[in-house]
């Protein structure tokens, strides 16, 4: 029999979700609810005497300050019309069912099984006004939940006018299935490409081709033979060819052969992989000068999970930013956390392993949350991917301790069919375990595979494959993984102590491909491994051999053990409430060995496994877009323009969401993502404290320009690298390489996320351009990193950024993320953006330009324009190494970085987080026109106050780069004037209030 306990909020106290449901009905989705009240159910089928069970739910579930709850009854309101559960699919997981099951293993003190799940939850929401049916179901699935992953309940008043349903508890009716098929490649070219699409291996023909003549050939043929396999391919082969063939594990466009033409210079060439070209290319090339300068902190780039610099005598620091897009298009929710909580394992998971996670970061691009097109089918609204999207992020950083500390939302409606998702985490590692240093990843033959975590189910199967293909309305849902942060705290803090024990030799994350990746990228150091996939723990039965290889279940980690380790490991694991399982062992014998209650389900040649897949051949070409400048009236209000500047979309305040995280947890955040009196403030960047020992720290920026790519695809890429820089020294950090040995060390993740870029007459008539966009995007970063000795040391690519559905594509802009850490010496030496002091002097630093092509100015006139921003590096470094020199004479109250909107928007936001005014005079800028002063988002530049009496000071350090516009003011408004003109007159409050109301969640 079922037992349930549900809970409800005791009736004085405000049910805050209910509203939000309530306001949400309303405004995305005209419905009238009325008042809507939130519960939770819990289904448990354990056995347990009723006294037993009320004395579980009083001390394990119940809130005593705000719940009461029903033990084995249910909540039958008369007042209420309608209502909705939600529960998980069989086989999705229920984190809050799971840590209702722990604590009922801990109360009543039983050996269990606590990885079967046995108690699961419904949420449930009671609607005051009678709704119909497609009411009910239009609710539950763009506000309420996603039918990928969850099952609905819908009940109405009985004849009684009671209101009662029948709790959901899911399960999974599977039988088990050992079975392994084979797969005849006698096939012809259209077949052999049918076959990939029809498997979701997101191969093409050339690459299929390459898999015939492997399989064919007579090597192959002979081994196969010896071991006891058919002359075709297994499925379980092919899947693992698939994923480690993908583009979003093997980065095909990134290394391919690019012929690309400059239609408007006329120049051509031959790139040999942009990766190696323009991303490896530029650290190499850094590297060589920051060595050349007895600077030696870049420890590991590019070969493991994440990248390591050296940030103390006894500390590393490890940074990597990953991309979600995909599952997030999906499932919000799903996608989102499973994105933060992945990327978590790749610090954790880098070199040996147990990097202490120390912030997150995350960058979102959505379309506009009015949207009001007509949806494609298995379109989601943008709200809704933005609302489950900001959730998924939530509970993954806050349930899992770790600080969101950075990031940004751009709105553009190119990314209302796939968002993009940036997730980053940085994370200190000790220098070395045990005398061995921790970064390296050391494998033999005859270590022990282990697979720590959460067990295997569908959810996630052709993860890896169906990232790199584009969304359409058939993709599957079994590529949504399910994230569960409690279950990756807990492996996250046994591997820390395991690392420190010395009981890992070293370590990755089963993400992309699961098993499949981990095992196999790891067996390329030892050469070979044997994996028994009968012994991978399962959370239900009925997955094939291949699915349970190439799973991409979540809060896994893959565990490289020396025989003499295992049992101390295991013990450690048990206390800690691990789940362990030794699966294999590492070979030297060149195959990657999977069995499957001894017989072989696959068997690879290694080289072939890695090296085999074509090398693709790509065509780009650069042709001028016909663009000008546009004649707007002359009749501009510049109160009103400010006015509608700070609400749009792309410049108005985040608190709704930035609110909504933790971003204080561990104690150490020094600057946060908004300051000030009334913490309205946007920062920068975040500064991060490393520990309590030492004033040492981190600063975090991130840039990103899409729409300048609109104008120029160079110039866009250079200015968002050159945003994330110019962020870093505004709040007080510095440079690095400017002296011998100053240990200021870089780090840096580049992120590309483009359109499909392949060229096809008919499916993708412009992917030449396209292409083209990207390559210069690749080049502007080499130029620019390799100037300020800026390394990049991990990053991703994220290709076929499309979704097509009812016979219309909606392609993302090439887009590309800048995510910047850098070394800060003193984190209390620190700068904010707000004014701190009336009378206080405010200067712009570096000069503006007539630059308002695709800036926000012109958007709100729907106009584009020509006259794109250009990253003048030259000036901008001068400039830069003169702002570090003045902040280290303490010279700079405030700081604020020039960017959306120009210098008008700074100021206000400088002026309204310290609540001040400003009077500022623009005639010092020169001979352009108003708007270009107010508005032009010429890059390099800053606003910042000083103290009057250290005007002569810092003057003689900027020369001409300061130019003096006025003073921090009492009377909390804003007066910008020139050339006798009053440009703007406006209450500071007025545009808080402007700036607050742009986005609410």
């Amino acid at each position: 029999m079922t037992a349930s306990i549900q809970v409800l909020l005791k009736p004085h106290i405000i049910d805050v979700k209910g509203k939000k449901v309530e306001e949400k009905c309303l405004k995305q989705l005209g419905i009238a609810t009325g008042n809507v009240k939130s519960a939770k159910l819990f289904s448990i089928n354990y056995e347990a005497t009723a006294e037993e069970l009320q004395d579980y739910a009083t001390r394990c579930i119940k809130d005593v300050v705000t719940d009461e709850i029903l033990v084995n009854e249910r909540f039958e309101p008369t007042n209420y019309q309608a209502c909705i559960a939600i529960a998980q699919l069989p086989g999705v997981t229920d984190d809050e069912g799971t840590s209702a099951q722990m604590a009922w293993v801990d109360f009543f003190n039983i050996e269990a099984d606590v990885n079967t799940q046995h108690i699961f939850t419904q949420e449930v929401y009671y609607f005051e006004n009678k709704l119909t049916q497609d009411e009910l179901s239009l609710i539950a699935k763009r506000l309420l939940g996603n039918p990928l992953i969850n099952h609905f309940t819908y009940a109405y008043q009985n004849e009684e006018g009671k209101l009662s349903f029948t709790p959901y508890v899911p399960e999974v009716k599977m039988t088990a299935d050992e079975t392994t098929e084979t797969i005849s490649l006698e096939l012809s070219d259209a077949q052999l490409v049918q076959l990939s699409k029809e498997k979701v291996l997101a191969l093409n023909l050339a690459e299929m081709k390459a898999i015939v003549g492997y399989y064919k050939n007579e090597k192959t043929v002979a081994e196969r033979q010896a071991v006891g396999l058919p002359t075709d391919p297994t499925d379980c082969e092919l899947e693992i060819l698939g994923q480690t063939w993908s583009e979003h594990c093997k980065h095909k466009e990134f290394n391919a052969v690019i012929h690309y033409k400059n239609a408007e210079t006329g120049e051509e060439k031959t790139i040999n992989s942009l990766f190696k070209t323009y991303i490896k290319g530029t650290t190499s090339t850094v590297q060589e000068s920051l060595e050349a300068n007895n600077n030696h902190w870049l420890v590991k780039v590019f070969s493991d999970n994440a990248g390591v610099v050296k940030a103390t005598e006894d500390k590393l620091f490890v940074w990597k930013v990953e991309t979600h897009n995909s599952p997030s298009a999906l499932d919000p929710y799903g996608g989102a956390i499973t994105g933060i909580l992945g990327n978590n394992r790749d610090p954790l998971a880098t070199g040996v392993g147990g990097a202490k996670l120390l912030f997150n970061t995350n960058v979102l691009c959505f379309g506009n949350p009015d949207y009001d097109k007509p949806l494609l089918t298995g379109q989601l609204h943008p709200r809704q991917i933005m609302e489950g999207v900001v959730s998924g992020i939530e509970d993954g950083g806050n349930k899992s301790g770790v600080p969101t500390v950075n990031g940004s939302v751009v709105f553009d409606d190119r990314y209302s069919g796939k968002p993009l998702v940036y997730c980053g985490t940085g994370a200190l590692m000790p220098y070395d375990y045990k005398g061995k240093p921790s970064w390296e990843k050391p494998i033999d033959a005859g270590d022990r595979i282990i697979v720590a975590g959460g067990r295997v189910g569908k959810d996630g199967i052709h993860g890896a494959t169906f990232s790199s293909i584009e969304i359409d309305e058939h993709s599957p849902s079994s590529a949504v993984q399910i994230g569960s942060p409690i279950t990756q705290k807990k492996v996250a803090d046994f591997l820390v102590k395991a690392c420190l024990q010395g009981l890992v030799k070293c370590s990755t994350d089963n993400g992309a491909g699961g098993l499949s990746s981990s095992i196999g990228e790891l067996a390329t150091i030892s050469g070979g491994a044997v994996v028994h996939l009968e012994k991978v723990p399962l959370k239900y039965a009925g997955l094939k051999p291949w699915e349970i290889f190439v799973s991409e279940s979540q809060e896994r980690m893959s565990l490289v053990i020396e025989e003499p380790q295992v049992e101390a490991l295991f013990a450690l694991a048990k206390a800690m409430e691990v789940e362990l399982t030794d699966i294999g062992y590492f070979t030297s014998d060149g195959y990657l060995d999977i069995r499957y209650n001894d017989n072989k389900v696959a068997y690879l040649d290694m080289e072939f496994l890695h090296e085999g897949d074509p090398q693709k051949v790509m065509y780009a070409q650069w042709d001028k877009p016909a663009l000008q400048e546009p004649t707007l009236s002359t009749a501009i209000d510049y109160n009103d323009t400010l006015i509608q500047l700070m609400g749009s979309l792309n410049i108005c305040s985040r608190e709704s969401i930035i609110r909504q995280y933790d971003h204080e947890v561990k104690g150490k955040t020094i600057i946060k993502p908004l300051m000030g009196p009334k913490g309205k403030a946007p920062q920068d960047a975040a500064i991060m404290r490393f520990g309590f020992d030492s004033f040492e720290g981190v600063a975090v920026s991130n840039g990103i320009l899409p729409r300048y790519g609109d104008i120029d695809a160079y110039e866009m890429s250079a200015g968002a690298f050159d945003e994330a820089v110019r962020q870093i020294v505004s709040a007080g950090g510095s440079l690095p390489n400017t002296n011998a040995n100053d240990g200021v060390f870089w780090s840096v993740n580049d992120n590309f996320c483009v359109p499909d870029s392949e060229y096809h007459e008919t499916s993708n008539p412009d992917g030449k351009f396209k292409l083209a966009k990207l390559v210069q995007m690749c080049e502007a970063l080499y130029d620019m990193a390799t100037y300020f000795d800026i390394p990049l040391t991990s990053g991703k690519d994220s290709m076929k950024n499309d979704f097509k559905a009812d016979g219309v594509k909606i392609s993302v802009p090439p887009t590309i993320l800048y995510s910047m850490t850098a070394k800060v010496d003193d984190v209390r030496k620190t700068v904010t953006s707000d004014f701190k002091a009336a009378g206080d002097l405010v200067y712009q630093l570096g000069t503006t330009y007539n630059e308002l092509g695709a800036s926000e100015f012109y958007s709100l006139f729907d106009e584009l324009g020509a006259n794109v921003p250009k990253v003048r590096k030259e000036t901008a470094k001068e400039l830069y190494l003169k702002v570090m020199e003045a902040n280290a004479k303490g010279l700079i109250e405030s700081s604020h970085d020039l960017s959306d909107g120009g210098l008008a928007v700074t100021l206000v936001e400088s002026a309204f987080g310290g609540e001040f005014g400003v009077t500022a005079n623009l005639d010092v800028l020169g001979d352009l026109s108003n708007e270009a002063k107010l508005f032009s988002e010429t890059h390099s530049r800053f606003v910042v106050s000083i103290r009057p009496e250290n005007q002569a000071e810092f003057e003689a350090i900027f020369g001409d780069k300061a130019y003096l516009l006025g003073e921090v003011t009492t009377n909390k408004q804003v007066q910008i004037s020139s050339n006798n003109n009053n440009l703007i007159d406006l209450p500071t409050e007025a545009l808080l209030e402007a700036w607050a109301g742009g986005l609410v969640l």
